[in-house]
């Protein structure tokens, strides 16, 4: 193990013993609840588990509808952390949520920052910031409510990849590269905070060279590494693969993988809406920062599993919990 990820261990790892204090996408509101005891987070990962995530709670629904074995099924999402993705102009309230449930429970509070004004190039999950003063005020808020608590941030799913493949129209470039590079200064301010920065999957951007430039002119080199596979579904394999030519171009740079949905690889055909609530797929490698693989520091469920991707195949708007396609996901586990 490189030196590197004996300190990325052993600062998460801290905070499970020491803090007493903290395609497509869709952000989830972190909803409050009454007080509930965390479920126990997987073997081997030091993040926090939210006890009324949407999985949780459905869990508890279908137990009262005598649906006990759908019910104890999705106790492999329920009893999984799964990143929050704060949302609305302000996102202070369900960062603070997260912040202090992970204090209570000693663990690492997971987030995605996801508010790049033009997100998503007006589909699914179009929206973001007002212009750029209302995203440094958005990013501004985002790390005043994290402040000293562990954490790691996934910064802006599809921002760089979008400007690669010409989704996100050349007049923004210079504006997106300039806001991507405040934020992660901004979030590497905070004393125990880890930034990634998204940087798409081999599905979306062939050639990892051309990825490179951009994520440099991004501000990656002041990160702590990329972000890969968020939302998506490329085998374990084929994004380590990937992200070892990413990380060779940037001089050794680390990164973390979203696991979340890729248990049976990307939809085979249909290459356009593969990364739409696919069919037939299933959990993967539960979250985890025993890797094996001294580049890739973590094994992360970015993407919440029953999130939907959009309303395609039947699916919900982009960001709603969709109950059905939680529990296909779940039946296929193999874990």
């Amino acid at each position: 193990m490189s030196r590197y990820r004996i300190l990325l261990a052993a600062v998460l790892l801290a905070a499970v013993a020491g803090c007493s204090g903290g395609g497509s996408r869709g952000a989830s509101v972190v909803r409050t609840g009454t007080q509930a005891e965390a479920p126990a987070p997987a073997s081997g990962s030091p993040f926090w588990v939210d006890p009324h995530s949407d999985a949780a709670r459905q869990v508890e629904v279908w137990r009262g509808q005598g649906r006990t074995a759908d019910a104890q099924a999705l106790r492999r999402i329920a009893e999984q952390p799964v990143a929050v993705w704060p949302s609305g102009d302000d996102p202070r309230p369900g960062i603070r949520k997260a912040v202090e449930g992970a204090a209570r429970e000693r663990r690492t509070a997971l987030f995605v920052a996801y508010d790049i004004p033009h997100r998503d190039c007006g589909k699914y999950s179009a929206g973001g910031a007002n212009g750029m003063e209302g995203y440094r005020a958005w990013y501004g808020m985002f790390a005043e409510a994290v402040a000293d608590a562990p954490a790691v941030v996934v910064l802006e799913p599809d921002a760089v990849a979008h400007m690669v493949d010409g989704c996100t129209t050349p007049d923004h470039h210079a504006e997106r590269y300039q806001l991507l590079n405040e934020a992660v200064e901004h979030l590497k301010k905070l004393p125990r905070t880890k930034v990634y920065l998204d940087a798409g999957n081999p599905s979306w951007i062939p050639d990892p060279a051309g990825l490179v430039e951009p994520l440099r002119r991004a501000g990656v080199d002041k990160a702590d590494g990329f972000a890969l596979n968020v939302s998506n579904f490329q085998t374990n394999d084929t994004v380590r693969a990937y992200g070892a030519k990413v990380s060779q171009g940037l001089g050794g740079k680390h990164f973390v993988m979203d696991t979340s949905r890729n248990g049976e690889g990307p939809l085979l055909g249909d290459r356009d809406q593969a990364w739409c609530n696919p069919p037939g797929r299933s959990l993967g490698t539960p979250p985890s920062v025993s890797t094996g693989d001294p580049l890739v520091d973590a094994y992360l469920w970015i993407k919440r599993p029953g999130d939907s991707d959009g309303p395609c195949r039947g699916g919900p708007s982009a960001g709603t919990w969709w109950p059905e396609y939680a529990l296909g996901l779940a039946k296929r586990a193999r874990f």
